[in-house]
């Protein structure tokens, strides 16, 4: 039963066509190129921080617990 609700649930061909027009009725041509141009710009920074955050936990885990005890 759930996963009828969402199937039911996710845009099919019409509503999609339906998207893409009103997009392109909200922003113009020459303007959505910009704006998917500033989300993978976005999504990029995002999982190199991501990533740097995960290292920094692998490696930092050690040394937060230097600090730790340094600072008794």
């Amino acid at each position: 039963m759930n996963s009828y609700v969402i199937l039911w649930a996710l845009p099919g061909g019409p509503e999609m066509i339906l998207i893409v027009l009103a997009l392109l009725l909200l922003f113009g041509g020459r303007k959505i190129p910009e704006l998917m141009k500033g989300l993978g710009q976005g999504m990029k920074e995002f999982k190199k921080a991501r990533n740097t955050d995960e290292a920094g936990k692998k490696d930092g885990d050690n040394k937060d617990e230097a600090i730790d005890d340094s600072s008794k």
